[in-house]
């Protein structure tokens, strides 16, 4: 199966709601029902928890609406007079006064609406940065469990899509419902003072244009929630793609990629049009009835423009304050739908940031500064899920200063040792203990501040290759960073550069060889001095030569702390002071390289396949 359609299938959960976990923290479907209207408005006040901080904003931006609304309901008063008093009694005099205080209602009207748009796109996207700076910092909190089931592009489109979704209707929808109910209020008012009849015959069509609004309300949020839905699986699908697009070139999967990609690009554009049919129809058949009530208007007020019951310039003034009536309730149609957009938005937002699937920290954690006896694994189980055991009443010791290795089968459980002990994941039964005290009551942070990791693929960030190795830490001087480059000989590399140290890496370390990338990731590991060093499979991606020279740096490097050494090439391991060889979850054997060999048991069998024997 190809890596596309894996990653669809990890997505066609999506189509039911994503991240709805059950009290296990297990996935769990939901179908895509319309929300209940008390679950709008609860959405609505989280929203309004966003922009609270700026509410000073939101606030003058509320004050100019009146203003504006008030402007533009002056100028058909206006063309009244005109008409009554001027054109029809064939008055020119002072006719230059009543058109030229239109065209400054016009002005006025516009610097108005101008300083309330520029007022709540500030306050929308100073809000918005918020929000995006409170999710990403929430998913770095989360457990490494919840990005092993969301893909990268789908997690993405939380802070991309959906934000700008959100963003659409903080900053134009909320505005345009407020100014068109001010706007509504003010000029029903008026229509009732000026002719309480005609006035009647306008508002016949209202509980109609109501009606269809309340009916399609449902179809579009149910709309826009798959929508939602389709661009993360799009954007999902595309990331994984380029990832791996090494791949698909050096397998000429181009055309069998690009048919999967129109596949999912489909669904996505069948959801568009479906959101956008709601959107046309309900736009349209407001447009419709209020052509036809303007119709009725024209012909009932002319009867009694006739009967001399009402002037010309108020009947033409009248329709002008129709036609203002419906433009509100026009607009309240359209932004409907960015505000069901935005509800299934923020729907999204909102459940990563309910998402507590956290390590938890005791209140009263432990801080530790200094590595200094031992660590021990005692009876440790664990499983990723279920009980689905990965390792199985593992007891061990590392002693400081200790060099260790875990070797065995790939799937035995080497590198979940890793993962547990840097306490990226929890172990269900049994405890790991740092000099006596449980790992779970020990400041999270500080914890990790003992270890440095160096993995089988070095990863490198976008930026320099100083940055890389500092990492950003105010511990590491430029002395340390430069000491800790020559130290595994990276200096050599980066000397060939006219720019040095700060020679940009590109994504992922893309413009570097996977040599060259590893050797960036233990200078970083050496600059942070950890006083517990981590190797997994880190020698496996780097010639022979490389190799050499890292192990002779490591070893002058760490002659007094504690290393942990995950490795499949046997011959990196024959010094260290205890071998750890796991099975199916266990330990099956353990001692030095020697004492293992004279057993004569799986670990003389793994030396033998080596051909070290």
């Amino acid at each position: 199966m190809s890596t596309a359609k894996q990653s669809q299938k990890l997505n066609e959960r999506d189509d039911k709601r994503p991240e709805q976990q059950d009290k296990g923290g297990h996935q769990r479907e939901e179908s895509l029902t319309p929300q209940k209207p008390e679950r709008d408005w609860r959405m609505l006040l989280r929203l309004w928890q966003v922009i609270r901080p700026y509410r000073g904003i939101f606030l003058a931006c509320l004050l100019l609406l009146p203003v504006a609304s008030g402007l533009s309901l002056l100028q058909p008063y206006l063309i009244q007079l005109a008409i009554d008093e001027h054109f029809v009694p064939g008055k020119l005099e002072g006719l230059g006064l009543v058109l030229g205080g239109f065209g400054l209602t016009l002005l006025a009207e516009y610097m108005v609406r101008f300083g309330q748009f520029y007022l709540m796109e500030l306050a929308g996207q100073k809000a918005l940065r918020d929000l995006r700076c409170n999710v990403f910092d929430h998913m770095q909190r989360l457990k490494l469990s919840y990005f092993h089931r969301n893909p990268v592009g789908r997690l993405m489109t939380r802070l991309t899509s959906d934000v700008d979704s959100l963003q659409q209707a903080l900053s134009s929808g909320v505005v345009t419902i407020i100014g068109d109910l001010v706007t509504l209020a003010a000029i029903i008012t008026i229509l009732l003072v000026k002719n309480w009849r005609l006035a009647l015959v306008t508002f016949a069509v209202v509980p109609l244009l109501f009606l269809i609004s309340f009916t399609f309300r449902h179809f579009m949020r149910q709309a826009y929630r798959v929508l939602r839905v389709k661009i993360a699986r799009l954007n999902a699908h595309l990331q994984e793609s380029v990832t791996g697009m090494d791949v698909v070139q050096l397998f000429a999967h181009e055309e069998a990629s690009r048919s999967e990609y129109d596949e999912v690009n489909a669904d996505h554009r069948d959801a568009a049009y479906r959101s956008i049919r709601y959107d046309a129809i309900l736009y349209a058949l407001v447009e419709m009835i209020s052509s036809v009530a303007i119709a009725c208007i024209i012909w009932y007020g002319a009867g009694e423009a006739a009967a001399d019951l009402i002037s010309l310039g108020a009947l033409v003034a009248f329709i002008e304050y129709v036609q203002k009536f419906f433009v509100p309730i026009r607009d309240l149609s359209q932004t409907s739908g960015l505000i069901q957009s935005a509800l299934a938005s923020s729907e999204r937002l909102f459940e990563v940031l309910d998402t507590d699937e956290f390590l938890s920290e005791e209140h009263n954690a432990k801080p530790i500064e200094t590595f200094a006896r031992q660590i021990e694994f005692r009876n440790v189980w664990f499983a990723y899920e279920g009980d689905n055991w990965i390792l199985k009443d593992v007891s061990f010791t590392i002693e400081q200063g200790q060099k260790v290795a875990f070797v065995g089968h790939t799937g035995a459980g080497k590198s979940t040792m890793i993962g547990l002990l840097t306490r990226l994941y929890d172990i269900q039964r049994g405890q790991i203990l740092i000099d006596g005290v449980d790992i779970r009551h020990l400041q999270l942070g500080a914890l990790r501040e003992l270890y440095a990791l160096v993995l089988q693929d070095g990863f490198l960030f976008t930026g320099t290759i100083g940055d890389n190795i500092t990492m950003s830490s105010p511990r590491i001087d430029q002395d340390g960073m430069r000491q800790a480059a020559a130290l595994v000989g990276v200096d050599k590399l980066i000397e060939r550069y006219d720019d040095g140290y700060e020679h940009r890496v590109l994504e992922r370390g893309s413009n570097l060889s996977v040599g060259e990338r590893q050797l960036v990731t233990f200078a970083r590991a050496l600059a942070h001095q950890p006083q517990i060093l981590i190797l997994d499979e880190a020698t496996a991606n780097v010639d022979t030569e490389t190799e050499a020279m890292i192990q002779r740096a490591v070893a002058a490097m760490l002659q007094q702390q504690t290393s942990v050494v995950i490795a499949h090439r046997l011959s990196t391991i024959q010094n260290v002071d205890q071998i750890i060889v796991l099975k199916d979850g266990r330990i099956a054997e353990k001692g030095s390289h020697d004492q293992l060999l004279a057993q004569g048991g799986l670990y003389h069998r793994f030396v033998e396949l080596q051909g070290m024997a």
